[in-house]
């Protein structure tokens, strides 16, 4: 057995080898352990190389270095996007109700302006299998009306005043116009065979109830005025007091509208009895589903003996292939009395095609 001395010259040389021996030792560890994470690293970076999508890429090489990305600041169109989103209450769709866009009902966005009232629409095609046989076109000739014509509507409001007495509560001013054209009875020269003319003055309550699972959000009163202009025997005109309930649920929209005919004297009367065939009010349904509007209105004079009333469908669809998202095509079926002043008292089998005005 050897014996070292501590202060001996084999003893010194002793420690610098075992030195230099940690120290290779360490250096090999060092060199793997690198060569490892090198190894890794080179094979992390390739992932992200390999990826095709810009911003996944660079989202990867974000990651591998630990930088984080950069905040981008919003423009003024998205923090606005971004505030009416949060004032939205929850719960609550994101978009206005069609009745909150047809009376202005969202305080947020409420202005004057000329907005649908009825639908608009033109139906170039109109065929009537039952027509009225006393109506002549030409007195002279005694001509008779064509089962084919068109038929249009032209219908609009104006908001005269809005929050009265600091209520919810607007004034607005309608207007609704409908004709009947024998467009294609040429041995005629293609008359007008009626239009009916329909000023309104209608006091809006805006309201937030329920009632039955519905959310009631209008109430109309107001005066109506209908006639068609016309000289006698053909002179047909009404005043009427009118009161109109609106509802709505999800993609439903109903309207109940009631009213009341202002008396007039015997010998003023142009349209006796007009409302034994047109009753004292009508509902009306629609339901929005992607793009399609389908529509309902039921008519009744609610009398036991000698019932009357009508109905009325319809349905609008997107027109393919156009950009304007405003124009719909239009199929219209109508069947009883009522459906213009001249024929009030003389049923109506009609179905219609066309084009409508998109008003929701």
């Amino acid at each position: 057995m050897t014996k070292i001395h501590c202060n001996g010259k084999y003893t010194h040389h002793v420690g610098h080898a075992i030195m230099s021996g940690a120290v290779i030792v360490l250096l090999f560890f060092l060199q793997s352990q690198y060569n490892c994470t090198g190894a890794m690293e080179t094979a992390r970076i390739q992932e992200c190389v390999d990826i095709k999508s810009d911003t996944v890429r660079l989202d990867c090489f974000d990651k591998l270095t630990g930088r984080k990305p950069a905040v981008t600041e919003k423009t003024p169109l998205q923090l606005e996007h971004t505030e009416k989103e949060q004032e939205t209450p929850q719960g609550q769709p994101s978009q206005p109700s069609v009745l909150s866009k047809d009376w202005d009902l969202d305080k947020k966005e409420r202005h004057f302006a000329i907005r649908s009232y009825r639908p608009s629409y033109i139906l170039p095609i109109a065929y009537n299998f039952t027509p009225n046989r006393d109506y002549i076109l030409d007195r002279d000739s005694n001509s008779k009306a064509m089962h084919t014509e068109a038929k249009f509507q032209i219908s609009f409001k104006v908001k005269l005043l809005q929050d009265i007495m600091d209520k919810d509560v607007d004034l607005w001013f309608a207007y609704t116009q409908l004709s009947f054209w024998q467009l294609y009875n040429k041995a005629f020269s293609s008359p007008f065979r009626e239009s009916n003319y329909e000023p309104e003055l209608l006091l809006n309550f805006r309201t937030n109830y329920d009632l039955l699972g519905l959310k009631g959000r209008i109430i109309n009163v107001g005066l109506n005025h209908q006639s068609n202009g016309r000289s006698e025997p053909l002179s047909r005109s009404w005043n009427r007091i009118v009161a109109n309930l609106g509802f709505e649920k999800d993609n439903f929209d109903f309207l109940l509208k009631t009213w009341y005919r202002i008396p007039e004297r015997a010998d003023n009367d142009d349209n006796p009895n007009i409302e034994k065939y047109l009753g004292y009010g009508e509902l009306w349904g629609f339901y929005n589903w992607g793009g399609h509007r389908f529509g309902l209105m039921v008519r009744n004079n609610l009398r036991a003996w000698d019932n009357k009333g009508a109905t009325q469908l319809d349905w609008s669809f997107p027109v393919p292939f156009i950009e304007n998202k405003h124009l719909h095509y239009y199929i219209q079926y109508f069947n009883g009395y009522g459906e213009s002043l001249v024929d009030y008292n003389k049923s109506v089998n009609r179905i219609s095609v066309g084009f409508m005005l998109k008003d929701w």
